[in-house]
């Protein structure tokens, strides 16, 4: 499945990591960047944008949803720790400059993800996790997660 190119129709710079970019090849989360979701494929389905969906990784403590990611060396698991319970088991791997995530719920369901990088993720970055919350910041780009109240806020901050 090709990804769609995002909304703005420009290239985006990728600050996200310097591995690999090989489409084939199994990655390892990045342990820094931010990435909103071009689209989402549910169990073989079309790629459709669902609203706005954002992803910042620093070390191996993310928000979207919120917790910390493990690598096996083939899968990645993303342990929902605050905000909404689970987790997801899947794989990235490099399409150009974005990562494509596919995998598996706990119900069964399969899902293909496409992530392009955030623009101002240079600079100051950090996790803190406090009584049900985690705010993750990466260079501009804050997300909060409250999961006592169930709630989810995304910044990017304005540019210094």
């Amino acid at each position: 499945m090709e990804p769609t190119p995002n909304r703005s129709g420009t290239a985006t710079a990728s600050f996200a990591c310097a591995q690999s970019r090989s489409a084939a090849t199994v990655v390892r989360p990045p342990t820094r960047g931010g990435w909103r979701r071009l689209g989402i494929s549910r169990d073989g389905g079309p790629l459709i944008d669902e609203g706005e969906a954002v992803w910042l990784q620093i070390g191996d403590q993310y928000a979207g949803f919120a917790g910390t990611t493990s690598f096996d060396g083939a899968q990645v698991r993303f342990h929902h720790e605050v905000g909404e319970p689970g987790e997801d088991l899947g794989a990235l791997r490099w399409d150009g400059e974005n990562l494509v995530e596919s995998g598996s719920n706990p119900d069964g369901s399969t899902f293909l993800e496409i992530w392009t990088p955030l623009r101002g993720c240079e600079g100051e970055a950090g996790s803190w996790r406090a009584e049900g919350c985690q705010v993750v910041r990466v260079g501009r780009h804050v997300i909060h997660v409250d999961g006592e109240a169930g709630t989810y806020l995304v910044v990017g901050l304005p540019r210094a």
